[in-house]
């Protein structure tokens, strides 16, 4: 049975914990980094006029947004932090602790839960005043969870070799 590297498990993770949701993950070996990609779907009943982060406008009955997380060897990686709703360094070889992955995916839960809601709130008010959606991703929330699953899964997951 081959060894469980910090993408198997993030891989089981995400499809048994956010089954609700699109995500996928795209290793890219090269540029030693790990990218959770995930996708909202609402639909857009006053089929509001909205432009995405392009500037492309759209009036489609169905809306998808679209995010992702960074996982990053910050020797290594090249990245635009602006692109991503958040990176997280993994410490090379090592990987990461099981916990930090475990705080990823359940808070991960949360931020996606949130957003649909959001998302729905968005498209069906639209004289709220929100111009902007976007996900909301709290560092110091996920901070203290790192903090707490560490404390019941400090074992490293190595980073794959290839």
């Amino acid at each position: 049975m081959a060894k469980k590297t910090m993408v198997s498990y993030l891989a089981e993770e995400l499809e048994s914990q956010l089954a609700d949701y699109e995500v996928g993950l795209a290793w890219d070996r090269k540029n030693h980094s790990v990218e959770i990609i995930f996708r909202l779907f609402a639909e857009n009943p006053a089929k509001l006029q909205l432009d995405d982060a392009d500037g492309v406008t759209s009036e489609e009955e169905v809306i998808e947004f679209e995010d992702g997380i960074l996982l990053v060897d910050p020797k290594k990686s090249k990245y635009d932090p602006k692109d991503y709703l958040a990176v997280y360094p993994y410490e090379g070889k090592k990987g990461l602790r099981q916990g930090e992955l475990d705080a990823l995916v359940s808070y991960l839960q949360e931020v996606l839960d949130e957003g649909m809601s959001d998302l729905l709130d968005f498209l069906n008010s639209p004289d709220e005043g929100d111009e902007i959606f976007e996900l909301k991703w709290d560092r110091e929330v996920f901070r203290e969870l790192v903090t707490a699953k560490i404390k019941k899964a400090q074992d490293y997951l190595p980073y794959p070799s290839y």
